[in-house]
């Protein structure tokens, strides 16, 4: 980061133009929800105590940590060496199928350790230099700040989440190849926590624990069984992870999340193509006691909008626009996958963009009412064209 890079941060970003709503309703919704917070966790506390299911994850969300601490040394001795170590098929068994070398690695095969160490280096050392800090910090105001921070540790806990669903769901699928897209994925999101982490406490703000909303959708889908797991976690979780990462990617500092945005493009087109090889079966797609477990397992994402709604708008976005962007991805998936099953995917677009235009003609002046599902708040041009293909026909999206 160099002094150009710093005077040219003193300019206000064109994305943080803030958008206007009301914010007596934004504190309104606050409210609501913690008072959610201490019923749902109360009420999985009482239910433990009492040697009964409570909360099933052991993930310490206050502290943003899972329960027994970071213990930094045994992931550095382990998985940071284990991925700096991890051999290629194509450079070590030619005669393979594989063909898992980036350009950059056919091209320095024998220096691809050294170049992976140094490669390493540079990452950390940016993520926790001073130099980073000072650029955030005179690049986005205290409020800004805390602002993105609100917004990313959703999804910094929820790859906790997704980091424990994703283990469990290996056990779930068949085949060689499903296992083994789905080892990666177990991989991708261990990086996506522990790096996540990192960045959001360079911004120096605290960072906030799991909404009730969060938590309880978060549950729900941790304890559910087969493939409705499959279907929350990797349709819903990873396509709302996406959005945000197609949504943040292109702000002044943020640039890593392009590389996380990458990983989730591909985890969002994992249950399109696994599903083409092992399908739903008819009671998966069309038992209406499995539709309305679906529909339930949304619910929770609705609240989680209004939560956010003065975080986004702090940073220039509106939350019904974003919301509308997510909810046509996530609804596309669901329906071409099999999941909606005899629920018709076109309407519940409407249904959504009525709900929408209700709130804000209730809570903001002078509101013109307009389609929120038509909105893309996805803004770099290599996100889109990674979610051009995920979403036309569901296949592996490659950078």
């Amino acid at each position: 980061m160099n002094a150009a890079h710093l005077s040219a941060a003193n300019a206000r970003p064109a994305q943080l133009r803030k958008v206007a709503i009301n914010h007596k309703v934004a504190k309104a919704n606050h409210d609501i929800e913690r008072l959610l917070n201490v019923a749902v966790r109360n009420k999985d506390r009482i239910l433990q105590a009492m040697g009964l299911p409570g909360r099933k994850a052991n993930y310490d969300d206050e502290h943003y940590e899972f329960v027994g601490g970071a213990m930094d040394d045994l992931r550095k001795k382990h998985y940071d060496k284990s991925l700096r170590l991890l051999w290629k098929g194509e450079q070590h068994a030619q005669w393979s199928s594989f063909r898992d070398c980036t350009a950059e690695e056919k091209m320095l095969m024998s220096m691809a350790d050294k170049a992976s160490d140094d490669e390493d280096r540079k990452i950390r050392k940016k993520l926790s230099s001073k130099e980073y800090r000072d650029f955030l910090k005179a690049t986005y105001s205290e409020r800004e700040r805390q602002a993105i921070v609100n917004i990313l540790s959703i999804i910094g806990h929820g790859e906790a989440y997704a980091w424990l669903v994703s283990a469990e769901l290996l056990n779930e699928v068949h085949s060689t190849g499903g296992r083994a897209a789905l080892t990666m994925q177990v991989m991708e999101e261990a990086k996506h926590f522990v790096v996540l982490r990192e960045l959001l406490y360079a911004f120096d703000v605290p960072i906030p624990r799991m909404n009730a909303y969060e938590y309880l959708w978060l549950e729900w889908i941790f304890k559910s069984k087969g493939t409705e797991k499959f279907f929350g976690m990797n349709v819903q979780v990873e396509t709302i992870a996406l959005s945000l990462f197609g949504l943040m990617s292109t702000m002044p500092g943020l640039d890593v999340l392009k590389l996380f945005h990458r990983d989730e493009a591909r985890h969002t087109a994992l249950p399109g193509n696994y599903l083409k090889e092992f399908p739903l079966t008819w009671w998966e797609k069309y038992s209406p006691v499995r539709q309305a477990a679906r529909l339930r397992m949304i619910l929770p994402a609705l609240g989680l909008l209004l939560y956010v709604e003065e975080d986004l708008a702090e940073i220039g976005v509106d939350v019904f626009e974003f919301g509308g962007s997510m909810l046509r991805k996530l609804n596309t998936l669901a329906g071409r996958t099999g999941f909606l099953g005899s629920i018709n995917p076109d309407l519940l677009m409407p249904f959504v963009n009525t709900l929408f235009n209700a709130y804000c003609r209730a809570t903001r002046e002078d509101f013109t009412e307009r389609d929120f599902t038509l909105a893309e708040t996805t803004g770099g041009e290599e996100e889109l064209a990674l979610e051009r293909e995920i979403f036309r026909d569901l296949g592996v999206a490659t950078a």
